[in-house]
């Protein structure tokens, strides 16, 4: 009686019958593409927000420093995977190039009697061209696998986590790499007007990613690639060319964090980088960008990567186990995939 009541005043008073509902769904169409777009930027804002409620060390300035600080390594390896997820792949073996970079690198920056290169220690600018090719090289042969061959990228990359990951034992002996240059060790402690050098780093490559993927012809090839590749190719596209080019864009990028992780411990451990590529993914896919290819934001990604840090760090602050953390992780990738698949239920 009620209802019928309010009805018959809508229709009285000139509303048309069912206008509050469809101002609702109106309301409800706008709600959600914004939460998709901007729900994992919110969510960050309430995780600091709370843990600067419950730990009085949180918001100080010493501590945001050290959060993007250790943020800068997973952040840089984040965007790499980027590229790679956006085309529809994955790479599973940027951990073990953080370590084959980061002991190749370092032989070539090391002051130690038993050097491993025959001159070292090479003025910074050697080591530092020596990483980014060998993680390119690295890279490239993932993406000749995925790209000439056709080989899946899961069993391309996976496999090149156990080889670079052997290469880099076989290397450096199973032994680390010590003694690096303070020239070397700065782009891991530097800094540039109070800032550390590694989150001017991260700052640059996100730079540098954003505006190719977001400005340029190969950017536009990337997503059209990871949208339809079949399209892509009847259209013209160099989609080998591009699946190619994006393995050795994560392979540089991941040369780039092995040096980095290398300078600020101060030597270069063939154990290092493990589980990285488990942080990387995680960082791209809560970020928003999708396994199926062709959608994601490297803004997203970085967002993503401050999430984990900012989660890791505030966990820590509160003497929470790294065990538990590790949970928390996982439940927050596949809360990510959940999302990610009721959006493209919804299309």
């Amino acid at each position: 009686m009620n209802g019928r009541i309010r009805v018959e005043d809508q229709i009285k008073a000139g509303v048309p019958a069912g206008a509050g509902t469809e101002q609702r769904r109106s309301a409800a169409s706008r709600v959600g593409p914004a939460l998709q777009r901007y729900g994992i930027l919110i969510a960050l804002a309430v995780l600091c927000v709370v843990l600067a409620v419950v730990s009085d060390n949180f918001l100080s300035s010493r501590n945001i420093i050290n959060v993007l600080r250790q943020t800068s390594i997973n952040g840089i390896l984040a965007i790499g995977m980027t590229f790679v997820i956006l085309t529809r792949g994955i790479d599973l073996s940027v951990g073990s190039v953080v370590a084959l970079v980061g002991v190749v690198s370092a032989s070539f920056a090391t002051t130690s009697s038993a050097g491993f290169i025959p001159g070292a220690p090479y003025t910074p600018l050697v080591p530092m061209l020596v990483g980014v090719m060998t993680g390119i090289a690295v890279g490239a042969l993932s993406g000749l696998a995925v790209a000439r061959f056709s080989v899946p990228a899961f069993v391309a990359t996976l496999g090149m986590l156990s080889a670079a990951r052997g290469l880099t034992l076989i290397y450096s002996g199973g032994r680390p790499v010590p003694a690096l240059t303070d020239g070397y060790r700065w782009i891991g402690t530097g800094d540039i007007a109070g800032i550390p050098v590694p989150i001017i780093l991260f700052a640059l490559v996100f730079t540098v990613a954003h505006f190719v993927l977001t400005r340029t012809r190969f950017g536009r090839h990337v997503y059209a690639v990871g949208g339809n590749p079949h399209a892509a190719k009847v259209s013209g596209l160099p989609v080998r060319r591009i699946r190619f080019a994006v393995y050795a864009i994560s392979g540089a990028l991941a040369g780039i964090a092995g040096m980095i992780l290398a300078a600020r411990t101060g030597s270069a451990l063939p154990q290092a980088g493990v589980a990285y590529e488990l942080d990387a993914i995680a960082a791209v896919v809560i970020g928003g960008t999708s396994l199926a290819g062709g959608v994601g934001r490297v803004t997203g990604t970085v967002i993503g990567a401050l999430l984990i840090g900012v989660m890791n760090n505030g966990l820590d602050l509160l003497g929470v186990e790294s065990y538990y953390q590790q949970v928390i992780k996982g439940a927050l990738i596949v809360a990510a995939v959940l999302l990610d698949r009721s959006r493209k239920t919804e299309d």
